[in-house]
């Protein structure tokens, strides 16, 4: 009986994997065999740096945010706890953009965070 080396699979395997692999330097992109581990370690840092990038936008987002508020008057927490407080649900990404781009309309933010949190503080010297 002939010996069965299931020749197109195998075949089809390593064209995707060299496929893969363009673009690669040296063996890593024309030998299979250097090619595969090569391949399997871009998936494995392409997998975790797609969670890696969202951690280091809101890092990003946050120092701009904070770098923004505190000529205004407001550390970037105090500032967050006056949006809760002012019940403002603007994400980091679009206040990171205002801070940026329209100084403005970041600054009338910040005057509606600085009101709520005088009221809040009122509130809680009443209650107390």
């Amino acid at each position: 009986m002939p010996r069965a080396t299931n020749s197109p699979a195998s075949r089809a395997r390593r064209k995707r994997v060299l496929n893969k692999a363009k673009g690669f330097r040296g063996f890593r992109s024309t030998h299979y065999r250097y090619a595969k581990d090569a391949v399997r370690k871009a998936m494995t840092y392409a997998y975790r740096d797609r969670k890696v990038r969202k951690r280091n936008f809101r890092r990003l987002w946050t120092l701009r945010i904070n770098a923004g508020s505190r000529p205004l008057g407001l550390s970037y927490s105090r500032f967050m706890e006056g949006l809760k407080a002012a019940q403002i649900q603007i994400d980091r990404k679009v206040l990171a953009d205002l801070v940026v781009n329209d100084h403005a309309g970041f600054a009338a933010i910040i005057a509606q965070a600085k009101a709520a949190l005088a009221r809040k503080q009122e509130a809680a010297k009443k209650a107390a």
